[in-house]
């Protein structure tokens, strides 16, 4: 009788080792696209042309780099679990939006970048739970506001970047939580200096100007031809409201809009989007990437060679029962 049971086991052993190798091709040494070194805990995945980011990264990973990849979303889960991860790098990729809570497992975080992507918005609270962070990169992007509160809970940050991209304004107090800070770019942004809420920024910049790279190139407009530090009380004298677009209406304006009838409103001309490509990128044509392929041809290799066992142990079965 113990023919039969050592056949189950074998199907099971040889089940359990096939799913775990399918689930581990992460890494290029299990057929996967990414480059893992076990000591140190370090994944690198970059430049690997990834629209999706690979499953089962292990959870004791370190050191994570994702840049220059097609990414344009994020899973909310994606990077659950990962308690040990201190860098995670996303340069490079085309993430439009970052899903609620999708950083909330990274407790150990030191280093996040964000880089070169093509962010408008973030969300409320979405680095709250990075408290042990020193390094924020957001520079590039085309973020047009900041939510109030953002960088609260960063109060280790070190370095934030925020250069070279849409914003006309910061919340008041934005800053105020990080005694840390001692190094943050703002220029190349279009400062709106007519509206009152530059004044926050101003004064910040005077208090701190050690400490802001470039605190002259933080200039008012497309034109940047003033600085937001020399901007007076005079010149910022508009309450302006910033909706979700890259221009900011006096409410001036929008008061009169509002009392005018629907068939007097003006249409407001939306800029077209100046979208920034990489280089090396293409558009996507559907075509799977070589890396791709080859995880592809292993998972089919790996799946022959499943159901090759898997044969084998149930003719043994039928061999065995037909003896008996």
């Amino acid at each position: 009788m113990m023919g039969p049971v050592l056949a189950a086991c074998l199907l099971i052993i040889l089940s359990t080792a096939w799913i775990s190798q399918a689930n581990g091709a992460t890494c290029k040494k299990d057929g996967g696209v990414c480059t893992c070194n076990d000591q140190t805990k370090n994944v690198d995945c970059s430049s690997k042309g990834l629209t999706a980011i690979p499953s089962n990264i292990p959870v004791e990973t370190t050191e994570l780099r994702l840049n220059f990849n097609s990414l344009s979303k994020l899973s909310p889960t994606a990077f659950h679990g990962m308690k040990e991860l201190t860098y995670l790098g996303l340069e490079g990729n085309r993430l439009q939006t970052l899903p609620v809570g999708v950083f909330d497992h990274l407790v150990a975080l030191d280093k996040l970048v964000l880089s070169q992507n093509q962010l408008k918005s973030l969300p409320q609270g979405i680095f709250d739970k990075l408290t042990k962070i020193t390094y924020l990169d957001l520079e590039g992007n085309k973020l047009q506001s900041l939510p109030n509160g953002v960088f609260d809970k960063l109060t280790e940050l070190k370095t934030l970047y925020l250069r070279n991209n849409q914003l006309r304004s910061v919340p008041n107090g934005a800053f105020d939580y990080l005694s840390n800070l001692g190094t943050v770019t703002l220029d190349t942004n279009p400062w709106d200096c007519s509206c009152n809420d530059i004044l926050y920024l101003r004064d910040w910049i005077n208090d701190n100007k050690d400490k802001v790279t470039g605190a002259q190139d933080a200039a008012c407009g497309v034109q940047q031809s003033k600085a937001v530090l020399e901007i007076t009380e005079e010149e910022a004298a508009e309450d302006c409201v910033y909706p979700n677009t890259t221009t900011a209406i006096p409410t001036t304006i929008i008061t009169t809009l509002a009392s005018s009838n629907d068939d007097d409103i003006p249409e407001l001309p939306v800029p077209q989007e100046n979208f920034q490509k990489f280089l090396g990128y293409q558009e996507p044509d559907h075509l799977p990437t070589q890396p791709q392929c080859l995880m592809s041809i292993s998972g089919y290799l790996g799946l022959m060679m499943f159901f090759v066992l898997i044969s084998a142990a149930i003719l043994y079965v039928i061999h065995f029962l037909k003896k008996a």
